[in-house]
């Protein structure tokens, strides 16, 4: 999908001022979603960290860590730290140069591409938009790799036209709040997509901007997707909860995601919705911009829900930025890891 146009953006907001924001119909809410134990993330990331490129990539299997390996030596390591190997044909170092040379080479707006950790392959994907010429180089492109590439047709439009959880607004948009967070001193920020904050300084809990939420301090795209808001508003409470319209989940931590985990999305739009991470370290190029590391999913979103929340019971994980398709067939979504955003600003969820 395109990034959210700046007339109709829509986020997610997180219960905090949940008494402030205008109220907009229930959407049948989730069942509750199963995620990986706090150890199946950790164990992730340290080893990733670990293998570098004789890895490429993890993902969860009947609850299980598997870690893709390219050597014997990698593989006893898997081993020792708890997780299953898989030795595969393709090492991490071999992926990121077919990556790279996408990058290089297809430079179409409706495009994205990543590394399936379960097929040891790139998926190169494009959208409705990618016709003809655009449709002849990107085929092209994927053809050099041979089966390296798989090549997929997403239907719809990527575009950051969708929002999560409450809605928050600037000028003539609309967006969705994120996650509440603060710094070492105390003071309260939250978080919501980039292409939501370049949009506008003055954030409100209402359509009618009578109800001053805080001012933006931070922005962050193309290249990233998130955004920073600081409360100057004392009299709102800034839970550190997410509006799941019909109760409220506590959010006490924030992580890495892990490829096949279930995970939920709470939207102004279509209310709370689950899905299954499919790939890590997404590129995705949206009209408006590029953006790389996103964590691409199975949960749909449609246009109201951007810069809201993506978790896994109480573990933050991402913000809302872009993708495609809709609510009533199904589509792809693709939501800025919030770790990195929590990082950039100094701040933690709480």
């Amino acid at each position: 999908m395109r990034p959210i146009r700046p007339v109709t953006v829509v986020s997610l907001a997180a219960a905090t001022a949940a008494a402030m924001l205008t109220a907009v119909p229930a959407a049948q809410a989730a069942p509750p979603s199963p995620a990986p134990s706090p150890d199946a993330s950790t164990l992730a990331t340290s080893l990733a960290k670990k293998l570098g490129s004789r890895s490429a990539g993890s993902y969860l299997d009947g609850g299980k860590l598997v870690v893709t390996v390219a050597d014997a030596s990698a593989a006893q390591q898997v081993r020792a730290a708890g997780a299953v190997p898989k030795t595969v044909l393709r090492s991490g170092a071999a992926l990121k140069k077919v990556t790279d040379a996408i990058d290089r080479s297809v430079k179409v707006s409706g495009t994205a591409w990543a590394v399936d950790s379960t097929t040891n392959q790139v998926v190169l994907s494009y959208d409705d938009s990618v016709t003809g010429a655009k449709l002849a180089k990107v085929r092209a492109a994927a053809a050099k790799h041979g089966s390296a590439v798989r090549l997929e047709h997403v239907a719809g439009k990527f575009s950051l036209r969708i929002s999560g959880g409450q809605a928050i607004y600037t000028g003539g948009s609309r967006c969705s709040l994120g996650f509440n967070v603060r710094n070492s001193a105390g003071t309260t920020f939250f978080l919501t997509a980039g292409h939501c904050t370049n949009i506008g300084s003055t954030w409100y809990a209402n359509s009618s901007r009578t109800t001053v939420l805080g001012t933006r301090t931070g922005s962050s795209f193309p290249g990233n997707d998130y955004g920073i808001v600081r409360y100057t508003n004392t009299s709102i409470a800034k839970g550190g909860d997410v509006y799941l319209y019909s109760g409220t989940q506590d959010i006490t931590s924030a992580r890495n995601a892990v490829v096949n985990e279930t995970v939920r999305r709470s939207g102004s739009t279509t209310g709370v919705r689950s899905g299954r991470v499919t790939a890590l370290n997404q590129t995705v190029r949206y009209a408006e911009g590029t953006v790389t590391g996103m964590i691409r999913t199975t949960v749909c979103a449609q246009p109201g829900d951007s810069g809201g929340s993506l978790f896994a019971g109480s573990a933050a994980l991402g913000l809302t930025s872009g993708g495609s398709g809709n609510c009533t067939t199904g589509g792809t979504t693709f939501f800025q890891p919030v770790t990195e955003a929590l990082s950039a600003y100094g701040v933690s969820v709480y």
